[in-house]
C-alpha cells in the first residue's frame, strides 16, 4: 500500500506556481489576485478560507478576504459579487459554500463572471467540462487529477466507481475520469444513495472515489485487493478524547481498507490539500487569460 500524500503532491504544485509567480513579479507585473467571500462563521469554512489565504501568501498571490454577517441579504451578496466582477485587479472569485439557507446558492454561483469562476461551479464552466472544452475544473476533482498525475498512476482502461453525485465533486469527477487524457480513459460508474447493490459494484472497481460525506462508509468488504482509493470525505466527528473535541473523518474506513489498497489517500492530509492546489492553479489560468485579453 502506498499513501497518496496530499502534503507532498500539493507542495510540488505550489512550488511550480511560486516559480511562475516569481517570474511574473520579476517582470514588473502584478501577481494573480484571488478574492474570497465568507458569509457567517461556519467553523469548517473558516478553516478552509484561512488555509487558502495562507497558501496565497506562500506562493506570492494577492488575496482579498471579504467577510459578511450570516444575515446578509441575497441582494447585498450579489452586489458584492458584482463589484468583484467589475474589479479589473481581481482574477478569481470564490464564494465559500455552504451559504445561509435564505440565500440561493445557484443564483450566487451564476452571478460570478465565468472568466473569474476559479471554483469551476458556474453553469458555463460545467457545460464546457461536459463538452470537453477548455474550462475551469471544480477545485476538488482538479486536485485529484493533479494528485494522480503527481504519483503517475495509470488509469487507462480501469473501472472507476464514483460514490456521490454532487455538482462539486461526484459528477465532474466522473467526467474527468472518463475523458481521453493521460489520467482518464476509465470506464466510470457513478453511484449514489439510490444505487442498488453498491457493495457488489464497488468490488468490481479498480478505482474508488468516495465523495458522499458519510464517515467510514466504505468498508473493507466493499473493496477488492489492489484497488486505488480516493477519499474525498471530510467530516467533523465529535471525540471527547481529541484536543479540539472532534476529529476529521473521511468516507473510507481507512484502517480496515488501507491493507487491501494499492494506493489510498489519508484524511486529513489528502484530497483537501489538493483542492487548494487546484483552486490556485485555476487562479493562475484566469490571470494569464486576462493578461492576454
Amino acid at each position: 500500500m502506498q499513501l497518496l500524500d496530499g502534503k507532498i503532491a500539493s507542495r510540488a504544485v505550489k512550488e511550480q506556481l511560486k516559480a511562475k509567480v516569481d517570474k511574473i513579479i520579476a517582470s514588473g507585473a502584478r501577481p494573480p489576485h484571488l478574492a474570497v467571500i465568507l458569509v457567517g462563521n461556519n467553523g469548517a469554512s473558516e478553516t478552509y478560507v484561512a488555509s487558502k489565504v495562507k497558501t496565497c501568501a506562500e506562493i506570492g498571490y494577492q488575496s482579498t478576504e471579504i467577510r459578511r454577517e450570516v444575515d446578509i441579504t441575497e441582494a447585498d451578496l450579489l452586489s458584492e459579487i458584482q463589484k468583484l466582477n467589475n474589479d479589473v485587479s481581481v482574477d478569481g472569485i470564490l464564494v465559500q459554500l455552504p451559504l445561509p439557507k435564505h440565500i440561493d446558492e445557484k443564483k450566487v454561483i451564476a452571478a460570478i463572471d465565468p472568466a473569474k469562476d476559479v471554483d469551476g461551479f458556474h453553469p458555463v464552466s460545467a457545460g464546457n467540462l461536459t463538452l470537453g472544452m477548455p474550462t475551469f475544473i471544480p477545485a476538488t476533482p482538479y486536485g485529484i487529477m493533479l494528485m494522480l498525475e503527481h504519483y503517475n498512476i495509470s488509469t487507462k482502461g480501469k473501472h472507476a466507481v464514483v460514490i456521490g453525485r454532487s455538482n462539486i465533486v461526484g459528477r465532474p469527477m466522473s467526467i474527468l475520469l472518463s475523458t481521453n487524457n493521460p489520467y482518464g480513459n476509465c470506464t466510470v460508474t457513478l453511484c449514489h444513495s439510490h444505487t442498488p447493490n453498491l457493495e457488489e459494484i464497488c468490488l468490481q472497481a479498480d478505482i474508488v472515489v468516495a465523495a458522499l460525506g458519510r464517515p467510514g462508509f466504505v468498508k473493507a468488504e466493499m473493496v477488492k485487493e489492489g484497488a486505488i482509493i480516493i477519499d474525498v470525505g471530510i467530516t467533523r466527528v465529535e471525540d471527547a478524547t481529541a484536543k479540539k473535541g472532534f476529529r476529521i473523518k473521511g468516507d473510507v474506513d481507512f484502517d480496515a481498507v488501507a491493507p487491501k489498497a494499492s494506493f489510498i489517500t489519508p484524511v486529513p492530509g489528502g484530497v483537501g490539500l489538493m483542492t487548494i492546489a487546484g483552486l490556485l492553479q485555476n487562479t493562475l489560468v484566469a490571470y494569464e487569460k486576462r493578461q492576454q485579453a
